[in-house]
C-alpha cells in the first residue's frame, strides 16, 4: 500500500512570504529558488549610505530593505536600494512592482558575487527596471546597466558602462553625476 500526502502543496512564493528568517540574515525569493544571506558588512553598509544620500528627495524615494515583484518571475529580490519617482507607487504592501522601480543597487559581497553579476541583470531586466547598478568593492568598479529587453531567463540589459571607483557615474535615469571617491574597498576575492 502507497501512502499519499493529503496536506495542500504550497507555492514556493507562500513559503517563501511565511518564512522565518533568522536575525541578522536577509532571504530573497530568485528565479524560484530561496537563497538566505548574512547581514551586509560597513563597507557594504557605507557604499549603500553614500549612494542614497546622493539621490535628491524632491523627486525620488531611495529605499532600504524593500523587496520588489518581477512580473512573470517567482522572483521577489530586496536590492540593496530601490529608487522610485514620486507617485509610481503608493503602497501598501511588501512588493513594489518592478515597473514602478527607475534603479536598483546591488552591493557584491562574497557570497553574492555570481547572483549579482549573472542572475540579477536578467531578473531585473524581465522586470523592466531601466537601470541597474552594480558597486563591486572587491574589484572596486560601479557597473551601470540600461535599457532593458527581453524576458525571463533571456532578459538582458543593452548597455553597460564601466567606471573605477573615483571616476563619476553618470546616472541619466535620476539625472544625477554619482560621486564614487568615498567608495570603500575590500581586499579581492
Amino acid at each position: 500500500m502507497t501512502a499519499v500526502d493529503d496536506r495542500p502543496v504550497a507555492s514556493i512564493a507562500e513559503i517563501f512570504e511565511n518564512l522565518d528568517v533568522p536575525e541578522g540574515f536577509k532571504a530573497e525569493l530568485l528565479r524560484g529558488e530561496i537563497v538566505m544571506m548574512a547581514g551586509p558588512d560597513w563597507v557594504h553598509n557605507m557604499i549603500v549610505l553614500f549612494v542614497q544620500r546622493q539621490i535628491p528627495l524632491d523627486r525620488w524615494y531611495p529605499l532600504q530593505t524593500q523587496d520588489i515583484a518581477i512580473p512573470g518571475e517567482s522572483s521577489e529580490p530586496q536590492p540593496d536600494l530601490v529608487v522610485y519617482e514620486h507617485g509610481a507607487f503608493e503602497g501598501p504592501g511588501r512588493l513594489i512592482p518592478a515597473p514602478a522601480v527607475t534603479l536598483v543597487l546591488e552591493v557584491v559581497s562574497k557570497t553574492s558575487a555570481d547572483r549579482d553579476y549573472r542572475l540579477k541583470p536578467s531578473m531585473y531586466a524581465a522586470g523592466q527596471v531601466p537601470a541597474y547598478l552594480l558597486v563591486d568593492p572587491f574589484a572596486a568598479t560601479c557597473v551601470l546597466h540600461t535599457e532593458p529587453v527581453g524576458a525571463g531567463d533571456e532578459a538582458k540589459y543593452q548597455v553597460e558602462r564601466t567606471v573605477k571607483f573615483g571616476d563619476p557615474m553618470p546616472v541619466d535615469v535620476l539625472d544625477l553625476t554619482l560621486e564614487t571617491s568615498g567608495f570603500r574597498t575590500l581586499p579581492r576575492l
